[in-house]
């Protein structure tokens, strides 16, 4: 970048607070967020807010914070509870870093700089400047998507959107105001999220206008996405009428969650009979085979679940999925991606306290309805 360029670039950058906050004060959503700037309820609002919208993370927030209502809550919250809370919002491994971090938080404090906030699990750059800004006052630039929509346009800066991050949020660093930092970090993503559209921008209502390199949505340069990888998967329902069958997860992108039994391989329904009756499950029925898919970010599941009806019994909550057997089966008629300890591993649970205390992943959830 020639020294002109980069000039003109900092000018730019350095008339924002000026066009934005007074911008910002008339235009910004009422969230409830940006109520408090406490650093826990900011720090929480920023995790749940990666990869989730604005409307489906508000009344999540809301219920998250009556619940737990500081780090220390957090800390000590059951993880079964944690995931029940943070149902619906997906990426559950953004829920265990939080409980991580907060019981590193509950017994040393607070960080107070971007550095130790990086220092924390599930914590990366964005994060940690958007915590300092808002809750610290600190000139820590947070480069969102949003941000480096709006700047790469406002700078006709056409290089592909993930090698821009980094280098926008050392540009924004001189051009942070001396007081309202936090508003001016919000400025900047309000103006993505609400003006400086993905597609068709509402250009005549930003700000900016005059000082915009690009006013159109040609700007950032899209890079072209992994395709994700296909997998079947097998789910079994097991349920006597009034409990179904549940066992946690021990490992892949839903470790530690509770799920239906799954194989990842396509099973038809006389492979099924076959597998469960080597397995030396007495009395039961398999019902019709019910399909649906479901998209992960790299991954996506065409899955088939099959109903296997068992007899009705008195079951405690929790209680074992046949006590008098271990249910195992012979290697060689394992299905591929299926462990013993899945079987093994099976839970009794009433419907009822499985809707009001288990959080199923939304992979699952549709065979729970059915």
């Amino acid at each position: 970048m020639k020294e002109k360029e980069r000039t003109d670039r900092a000018q730019k950058l350095a008339a924002l607070p000026a066009l934005l906050l007074p911008w910002y004060d008339k235009n910004r959503r009422e969230l409830p967020w940006r109520e408090n700037t406490d650093p826990y309820r900011v720090w929480v609002s920023e995790i749940m807010l990666q990869q989730t919208r604005v409307e489906a993370a508000k009344e999540h927030y809301i219920r998250f914070l009556r619940e737990l209502p500081d780090v220390h809550a957090l800390a000590a919250c059951p993880e079964d509870k944690l995931f029940k809370l943070w149902e619906g919002l997906g990426y559950y491994s953004r829920a265990r870093n939080l409980q991580k971090a907060a019981k590193i938080i509950a017994g040393k404090g607070f960080p107070q700089d971007a550095a130790g906030w990086r220092s924390l699990p599930g914590i990366g750059a964005y994060t940690a400047g958007a915590v300092c800004s808002i809750a610290f006052g600190l000139p820590t630039p947070a480069a969102d998507g949003n941000v480096v929509r709006v700047l790469s346009r406002l700078l006709g800066d056409a290089r592909p959107q993930a090698q821009l991050r980094g280098e926008f949020e050392k540009e924004l660093a001189p051009a942070y105001p001396k007081e309202r930092c936090g508003d001016f970090t919000q400025s900047l993503m309000e103006l993505g999220a609400t003006v400086c559209l993905p597609a068709s921008p509402l250009c005549l209502a930003c700000p900016l206008l005059s000082l915009c390199a690009t006013k159109s949505d040609s700007l950032p340069t899209r890079e072209k996405k992994a395709e994700r990888r296909k997998t079947a998967v097998t789910l079994l329902l097991f349920s006597d009428g009034t409990h179904v069958a549940l066992c946690k997860r021990s490992e892949g992108v839903l470790k530690g969650m509770y799920a239906f039994f799954s194989v990842e391989t396509a099973l038809s329904e006389e492979e099924v009979r076959g597998f469960l009756s080597a397995a030396g499950l007495k009395d039961f029925t398999v019902g019709e085979r019910t399909t649906h898919k479901h998209v992960f970010t790299h991954i996506e599941w065409d899955m088939a679940a099959y109903t296997v009806a068992l007899p009705e019994a008195e079951r405690e909550e929790g209680s074992p999925f046949d006590p008098e057997r271990n249910l195992r089966v012979p290697g060689e008629l394992l299905p591929q991606g299926c462990a013993h300890s899945d079987l093994a591993a099976l839970r009794w649970f009433s419907v009822g306290y499985a809707r009001e205390n288990i959080s199923l992943p939304s992979a699952f959830r549709w065979a729970f309805k059915a």
